[in-house]
């Protein structure tokens, strides 16, 4: 009796059986057919901490201003140790005011309070700013980063060297695709109020407005952060992020030739990750 019930049970489950894996392949699988045209990127599922893809994500590459999530986390942790205040006035230094590049346009000599400046950086990408908020929590720009090589090495970021506080083209400072994905997460589980700056997508200082130059803002829904950056010998990046229901991606695209490849390629990366998570039994 017993014996005879087994092929019943199997002729039962089969066809469940089959379908549950059916589904667990391609949830699992499914990323790996991707295509991307960019150098390097990563995307994690951060609510399971779930790695969805790779693509030389370990390839080292100049970071440009993507660098800059390193500088607020900084920033942010000296806020919430009670270090600084973000009310406190800055003094504006000849070395920040003259810093090229991306700019919110700060003057030498003025005093400027630190939450502006960090606005200007995470909005607008301001180098100026970002030297300005270095001497300040650093005491100067070597001081702050060093303090950012050692928290690159505490949250295991291997492969990462910076050497400004800005991203700006310097010689030996490289990072990785999942090495800015370690410090996104981080960042973003420390610090979720920091999202209230990465998702502005305009900012005024002394009546100029800038645009911030992550269009998925614009484009894509939910997307609310949080940084890209370009530099001539790398091409451009983006650490992406956007949530949906419960769970939240963070997306890391390195190399892309052109902003609009950047967006592009971002938005497939993203569109999947939700894809998989909808379709992973195991998710709910």
């Amino acid at each position: 009796m017993a014996g005879g019930g087994i092929p019943i049970v199997k002729r039962i489950l089969g066809p469940f059986v089959i379908l549950l894996i059916l589904l667990l392949c391609s949830s699992l699988s499914a990323a790996g057919d991707l295509r991307l045209t960019v150098h390097s990127a990563i995307l994690m599922d951060m609510t399971t901490g779930r790695i969805l893809f790779t693509h030389n994500a370990d390839d080292p590459l100049p970071p440009a201003s993507i660098t800059k999530v390193l500088s607020l986390y900084l920033a942010d942790e000296a806020v919430r140790d009670g270090k600084v205040r973000p009310t406190d006035p800055v003094k504006i230094s000849r070395k920040a005011g003259r810093t090229g590049g991306s700019k919110m346009f700060i003057q030498a000599g003025s005093e400027i309070p630190l939450e502006e400046l960090l606005k200007g950086m995470a909005v607008v990408s301001a180098n100026d700013a970002s030297v300005a908020v270095a001497e300040y929590i650093g005491g100067n720009v070597e001081g702050f980063v060093e303090r950012m090589n050692r928290k690159a090495h505490e949250l295991g970021m291997s492969r990462s060297v910076f050497k400004n506080p800005n991203g700006l083209p310097a010689r030996g400072q490289f990072t990785t695709a999942r090495d800015m994905m370690i410090l996104a997460s981080d960042y973003l589980r420390r610090f979720p109020e920091s999202l209230d700056l990465h998702s502005q997508q305009y900012y005024t200082y002394h009546d100029i407005t800038q645009r911030n130059r992550n269009s998925l803002l614009r484009h894509y829904p939910n997307a609310d952060g949080l940084k890209t950056g370009w530099v001539v010998k790398a091409g451009y990046h983006i650490v992406a992020t956007a949530k949906r229901g419960n769970t939240r991606l963070i997306a890391v695209v390195m190399g892309a030739k052109t902003p609009a490849i950047r967006a592009r390629e971002t938005e497939k990366l993203l569109d999947e990750g939700f894809r998989m998570v909808r379709a992973d039994p195991r998710q709910g």
